[in-house]
């Protein structure tokens, strides 16, 4: 797993929950390409029409509150985002994206320091942020244990690879 991201940035507020990350009137699909389709939809429908494999969301207080659904973090990682950084998590929002290998970065005050469409180079070993304009924000840095779920592809690879070594 690449440690070090680039992408672009799509900045959003406070308080962004679930439902507007992933709707419920499509809870009905299943499948990750369908699923895919709505990222976003709640609070940008154009969000999946222009982000790009490896761009990076970013946001302010409370991403992901609301349902324990994983849709949320499915259709993240389904439209490829590299990853999330913002100034906190719902918590079962928080272990869902890691659970499915979704980065997310705690960094309180990151919405001073970045504007949507900012290029964004992210170390998530040492949890440091910069921009094109030299702005360099150090964040939380992600746990061992977070970063061997991420560096496994998951929670799911990594109990199985755990329990093959084991046998």
């Amino acid at each position: 797993m690449n440690t070090n991201l680039q992408g672009r940035a799509f900045v959003f507020g406070n308080n962004v929950d679930t439902d507007q990350i992933y709707p419920g009137r499509f809870v009905q699909y299943t499948d990750v390409e369908d699923v895919a389709k709505y990222a976003m939809h709640g609070v940008d429908p154009e969000f999946i029409h222009t982000v790009k494999q490896g761009d990076i969301i970013v946001a302010g207080t409370n991403f992901g509150c609301g349902s324990s659904r994983e849709h949320a973090a499915i259709t993240l990682k389904a439209v490829g985002v590299g990853a999330i950084i913002a100034e906190s998590f719902g918590r079962i929002f928080y272990r869902n994206a890691i659970n499915l290998a979704l980065p997310l970065i705690v960094c309180p005050h990151i919405l001073k320091y970045v504007q949507s469409r900012d290029s964004l180079l992210v170390d998530l070993k040492s949890g440091t942020i910069s921009n094109e304009k030299g702005i360099l924000i150090t964040a939380e840095p992600l746990s061992p244990y977070v970063m061997s779920i991420l560096e496994a592809g998951g929670i799911k690879p990594l109990v199985r690879a755990q329990l093959l070594r084991g046998a």
